[in-house]
């Protein structure tokens, strides 16, 4: 018998195929969307997934300032940061953070999806997030995914 094919295959940065793809933010819920987008730009979807290596998408997301938030969580759902300086403790609602820049909702959501550490970092690199339906990815030519049909 073969055992060869018994062998796991583990995922390094010279095997790794990595694809450009687009997703309309239009409609959609904001943490839904979040984790579905974290799970492309970690590679899950992949099965040579490897924790360890960046093996997952480059993904663009277009029409981040129609996104949704459920309920009441454009007034009460707060973004605390610090300076770093005694008694400086920030805080936002999305609402607010919204009005600013409507991209910084979805960055911050995807990024609380992906692990804290160089990994995690090096992945964040690989979304881009723009308000309207215009992004400047057109020369990778991006395939359009719907996100509904993922898991």
């Amino acid at each position: 018998m073969n055992t060869l094919s018994y062998k796991t295959v583990s995922a390094n940065k010279a095997t790794v195929n990595k694809e450009w793809v687009i997703v309309d933010a239009d409609g959609q819920a904001l943490g839904r969307l979040a984790s579905k987008v974290a799970k492309l730009i970690r590679g899950k979807h992949k099965p040579n997934y490897t924790p360890h290596v960046d093996c997952g998408d480059n993904v663009v997301v277009i029409n981040a300032d129609k996104i949704n938030l459920t309920g009441s969580k454009w007034t009460n759902k707060t973004y605390i940061r610090h300076t770093g300086y005694p008694g400086g403790q920030k805080s936002l609602t999305a609402q607010e953070i919204f009005e600013k820049n409507p991209t910084r909702l979805v960055e911050k959501a995807v990024k609380g999806m992906l692990p804290k550490n160089k990994l995690g970092s090096a992945l964040f690199r690989n979304l881009y997030v723009y308000a309207g339906t215009e992004h400047e990815q057109e020369a990778q030519k991006p395939k359009t995914i719907n996100l509904n049909d993922l898991k």
